[in-house]
């Protein structure tokens, strides 16, 4: 026992030498069943984890995969290294690819608009190896930038090996529950996404092709804001849904289920139960009063208070309450952002959140000239009356 213990703590000073990144694993959290190898239900807005069944376990996660796919091309798209309008040509890889298509031709060029479609909406492989070689040159050169992001989003349990989730030939393209919610998230940040993944229907090639959005819940769920299905003999049925009510953003995430129609229902389920059993509670900050200022050229300093988003239990979030407690006074110079109290919200007693109240603006110290002129203004206003 006593050798076992060295051990870890031997384990635990090189991993905190080395920095090495290590997430706790996420608890089971499974108020009902959900017929799925893993899933998650995630506030967008908070990250907090509402559901959590096999959150952290690496799995197949099929055509899931081009969340990240889509992530790194919107990324190009905001940053403005390519315009939606842009013709995009299609490469003989590209066209080759089988699976979930829309029958691209080497040579065939396309609007990087219609490619995104394609992928969103019909979860087409060979527009999303398209998107790719876009960005990147080649297929290999785009994984390694999705590998690179995954792990700047903290997706520890995440290998991809395709911009697609085909995995006849795959060794270890996985990630996980957790995971997928992570990058979800990164990408409805787009919002053009959005705009997309919610049309149930559309067609390419001037009305010749029709695209049906593989996510069903796009046609019947209130609120639905997308996002992507996958399914493949090894994953099973995967899928990301996301939806939005009353300011409210959640990720659902099922993998490994056994049919679609169960994945979909699934889906839902975690939806509903978010939305009936939970609210966000947001303050939008701002200003928080005034605090003298001492040997300053201002005499007061205006304070500012964080924007605040809280998850709460459903009709809970009505009885918060806020408690500002600033500092009696600063003493120049003041830095902005510097410390000046803080701002605590409290239901039925209980603290829930404290946050840092800080100045708005910097207040440098008050020097000689700047006093004198100060006192010498005050005695005239004195003369004066």
């Amino acid at each position: 026992m006593f050798r076992k213990t060295v051990l870890s703590l031997l384990l635990a000073a090189v991993l905190a030498f080395l920095s090495v990144p290590v997430l706790a694993e996420i608890p089971d959290n499974t108020p009902f069943a959900v017929d799925a190898e893993s899933a998650v239900l995630m506030e967008m807005s908070t990250g907090s984890i509402l559901y959590a069944k096999n959150a952290d376990r690496a799995l197949p996660p099929a055509s899931v995969t081009k969340i990240m796919t889509l992530l790194l091309f919107m990324e190009e798209v905001d940053a403005g290294n390519i315009a939606l309008d842009e013709e995009i040509t299609v490469s003989e890889y590209a066209a080759s690819m089988g699976g979930s298509q829309v029958y691209l031709e080497a040579g065939e060029t396309m609007t990087a608009e219609e490619l995104l479609k394609c992928v969103i909406i019909a979860s087409a492989n060979d527009a999303a190896v398209t998107l790719a070689e876009k960005v990147a040159g080649s297929e290999e050169a785009f994984v390694a930038k999705m590998n690179a992001r995954a792990e700047e989003l903290g997706m520890v349990n995440t290998h991809f090996e395709n911009v697609t989730g085909l995995d006849d030939t795959a060794v270890k393209h996985l990630t996980s529950a957790y995971d997928i919610a992570l990058m979800s998230k990164a990408l409805l940040s787009h919002e053009t996404i959005t705009k997309y993944a919610t049309i149930w229907m559309d067609s390419i090639r001037d009305g010749a092709f029709g695209l049906t959005n593989t996510n069903r819940l796009v046609r019947f769920y209130p609120g639905i804001t997308g996002l992507k299905t996958g399914s493949t003999s090894k994953a099973g049925f995967c899928m990301s849904a996301t939806a939005k009510r009353d300011g409210m953003h959640l990720i659902a995430v099922i993998m490994g289920s056994p049919t679609r129609d169960i994945r979909n229902a699934a889906a839902k389920e975690l939806l509903d139960y978010g939305f009936a059993g939970y609210s966000l509670y947001e303050n939008p900050g701002g200003n928080a009063g005034e605090i003298p200022v001492k040997g300053g050229v201002e005499d007061v300093c205006r304070a500012v208070k964080p924007p605040v988003s809280m998850l709460m239990a459903k009709g809970k979030s009505r009885g918060v309450t806020e408690e500002l407690l600033l500092d009696t006074s600063v003493t120049a110079p003041v830095e902005e952002g510097q410390r000046v109290g803080v701002v605590r919200y409290l239901s039925d007693g209980e603290v829930l959140c404290e946050e840092l109240v800080t100045a708005s603006t910097a207040i440098p110290r008050i020097g000689f000239g700047g006093l004198l002129s100060r006192m010498l203004g005050t005695a005239f206003l004195k003369s004066a009356k």
